[in-house]
């Protein structure tokens, strides 16, 4: 079995990262958080564009959310800000990162504080005294099957289908057999081709659920848009990339989880389990929602193919993009880790692709940064499930 050195949490799970996150409960915060940031090495943040104005279901799934940021094992500790009156009120937020981790936690309030300059102040000193504590954590080493392992896809085009995704299936398949968790996600993109995945679960509940998530899908759309999403393609990028159908795009889409059984599905960002095999989870298509979704389930690093390019990051976890287009890795090479293209160019085998990219995968836990983590890339999204009231 492969192993990687990693950071032992309170919780007893393992990250790869070992980063202090400043987060924010709101689009009101998100300025103060990234000031703070700003100020101490060793600290993440991100702008939050939700957190207030929300009801129901719809903050239900924000809080949960930046809560599953905080709990995922490449944060060593969090201080969570608020501005004070918005709907994720701090306690709420903090109750949920609690039922998910004992990690350290500190939370500030805006408006208590005494605004902005106040509570950069404070937040800072919190900050830098909880980088000096992540600072003596040690990485220990540990075997494959303590990671969660995501896998997205964007910007597709022919060699996606051909290569990339094929080839993070057949990684996949291998971190199952180490008996690790890896997820395929982008619920959208099972369309047209749920049946075969379907054919693919290891039990009724599971193969139900599969259909299931896939029509709740394209029921929403059309009711909120009034279009039937299987008349065509929804992307530019995809046509562009030569892909002329919705199934055509499922079909290399799904290549990503392999050839292994599905056991279980995930609701977005809901907390995953290690040990599990191929699991999905409940996710939009959208690349950084998706990705958003995976790393508060809990991933610790995401694997991501696409053959037009992305500049996709996240601020918690590496996002290792992935591309079998020759072009798009010489346009993009400040963007793109990992060139797959000799398969169709150069006499490369697909297992000796597969060796090499698990290798990356092992280098980028061990702390080697991506391209999009050298570059500073922290975009976030956080899926909806209503509008703002």
């Amino acid at each position: 079995m492969k192993t990687f050195m990693g950071y032992r949490r309170p919780d007893g799970r393992v990250g790869i990262r070992n980063k202090v996150l400043i987060l924010p409960c709101s689009m009101c915060a998100s300025d103060t958080t990234r000031m703070v940031s700003q100020k101490v090495e060793g600290t993440t943040t991100f702008n939050l564009q939700t957190g207030c104005s929300q009801v129901g279901s719809d903050l239900d799934m924000t809080i949960e959310t930046i809560a599953g940021l905080a709990a995922n094992p490449n944060i060593y500790g969090t201080i969570a800000i608020s501005l004070g009156c918005e709907d994720a009120q701090i306690t709420k937020v903090m109750a949920e990162i609690n039922r998910r981790t004992n990690k350290p936690l500190e939370s500030l309030v805006i408006q208590n504080e005494g605004g902005t300059i106040k509570t950069i102040k404070k937040a800072t000193e919190l900050a830098k005294k909880m980088v000096e504590e992540a600072n003596k954590q040690q990485r220990v080493e540990v075997p494959v099957s303590e990671l969660i392992f995501g896998t997205n896809c964007g910007g597709s085009d022919t060699t996606s289908g051909l290569v990339s995704n094929p080839l993070v299936g057949q990684v996949s398949d291998y971190l199952v057999e180490q008996k690790a968790t890896t997820v395929i996600c982008e619920t959208t993109e099972f369309i047209g081709a749920e049946h075969i995945l379907a054919k693919r679960a290891s039990n009724e509940e599971t193969r139900d659920k599969i259909y299931d998530i896939v029509k709740t899908y394209e029921d929403n759309i059309r009711q909120m848009t009034g279009k039937d999403v299987r008349e065509g393609n929804p992307s530019p990028g995809n046509i562009h990339g030569g892909l002329t159908t919705l199934e055509e795009k499922s079909l290399g889409c799904i290549h990503k989880g392999g050839t292994s059984p599905i056991n279980k599905i995930y609701d977005y960002a809901q907390p995953m389990e290690t040990g599990q095999g191929l699991v999905i989870m409940d996710t939009p298509s959208n690349d950084s929602a998706s990705v958003t979704g995976l790393i508060a389930g809990g991933a610790q690093i995401v694997v991501f193919t696409t053959g037009r390019g992305t500049p996709t990051g996240n601020p918690i976890a590496p996002v290792v993009k992935v591309t079998a287009n020759r072009e798009t890795y010489e346009k993009m090479s400040d963007n793109i880790d990992f060139d797959a293209s000799g398969v169709l160019f150069d006499e490369v085998s697909m297992d000796e692709l597969r060796e090499k990219l698990i290798d990356r995968v092992i280098d980028y836990c061990n702390g080697e940064e991506t391209k999009a983590e050298e570059l500073g890339f922290t975009e976030l999204a956080i899926q909806r499930t209503a509008v703002f009231v």
